[in-house]
């Protein structure tokens, strides 16, 4: 699953907690691009809250089509089924 932290009308973080909730097996990968208004004050680290809520990993946007399949991979690596050969074949 990949999700973004911020859209409209929707709540990512809390999309985030009950997708991992429901189904802790399927990893979720959460991005943001959120940029702050005042530089001056200290920000919240979103990706990281989005990790301590069930994320597998977090990108920050703008990633490259590179960033996103290594992060895809990862995920799949870590997720697969031992003894699940024929299917790392194909995805290797």
């Amino acid at each position: 699953m990949i999700i973004d932290i911020f859209m409209p009308h929707m709540r990512g973080f809390e999309s985030v907690r009950i997708f991992h909730e429901r189904a802790p097996a399927v990893p979720l990968i959460a991005m943001s691009g959120y940029a702050f208004a005042n530089l001056n004050s200290p920000a919240p680290d979103f990706l990281r809250m989005a990790l301590e809520l069930g994320a597998a990993r977090c990108l920050r946007k703008p990633f490259t089509p590179h960033a996103l399949l290594a992060a895809i991979n990862d995920c799949l690596a870590e997720h697969r089924p031992h003894g699940d050969l024929a299917s790392a074949a194909r995805l290797g």
